[in-house]
């Protein structure tokens, strides 16, 4: 609550600021801080620019963006995938989605690859949320999400009903997506329908939190 939304928030807020500003300054919007960096004209200051996105770069988008994926690897099978291992798979999969191609076009990497991405992460957030806060009423039992046979294992380890409101809330940003992608022309899909995948992250999260406290609610305990 502290740490985490003022920042993003300020964050944001430089960002929309700076790449506003290049607008007024050089007369083309420039997002990108590498290019920005290169604009100018004191060498101290591209210094200190260019040291402070490597820093970025090490700090944020390799070291702290690998924990999360090389974790869910090494969960995947605990006695044959170490953290270790997770983090080399990936790399190999960072680097075989060819990143450089998706920061490379704007509209390409915000409206198709963020906008996309928002779409799954929107439901997944929902599922969670609910969970804690409306069906466990934020009674989290931290020995049992490592036990086998307690009551954060459902069948077989997946909870179904979760997968369920997953996919429901993931549904309605399909067509969008695939208009957007120009996998399917515009006017084969309802404007109204075209236009929730705008709203992605909203749609999803909302459908899946709603449709996972209904089918959830009347879960008796373990």
């Amino acid at each position: 609550m502290i740490g985490l939304p003022p920042s993003m928030a300020v964050f944001s807020f430089i960002g929309v600021v700076v790449t506003s500003a290049t607008t007024i300054i050089y007369g083309t919007t420039i997002w990108d801080p590498v290019i920005l960096a290169g604009k100018f004209e004191n060498k101290i200051i591209v210094t200190l620019a260019m040291l402070a996105i490597a820093i970025s770069t090490l700090a944020t988008n390799i070291a702290a963006n690998i924990v999360s994926p090389a974790n869910d690897f090494a969960n995947l099978n605990p006695k044959k995938i170490s953290f270790r291992t997770g983090g080399y798979i990936t790399g190999i999969i960072g680097f075989l989605i060819c990143p450089w191609k998706l920061i490379a076009d704007p509209s390409g990497y915000i409206f198709t690859w963020l906008v996309g991405y928002s779409g799954l992460l929107g439901p997944i957030g929902g599922i969670m949320i609910c969970d804690y806060f409306l069906i466990r009423k934020k009674e989290l039992i931290l020995e049992d999400l490592y036990n086998e046979n307690k009551s954060y294992s459902y069948k077989n380890g997946f909870n179904a009903k979760a997968i369920v409101s997953l996919i429901l809330g993931i549904l309605p940003n399909i067509p969008g997506f695939l208009v957007t992608i120009k996998v399917i022309p515009k006017t084969s899909v309802p404007e109204w329908l075209t236009n929730l995948y705008h709203y992605g992250w909203f749609v999803g999260f909302f459908i899946s939190a709603i449709v996972y406290y209904i089918i959830m609610k009347n879960r008796k305990p373990s």
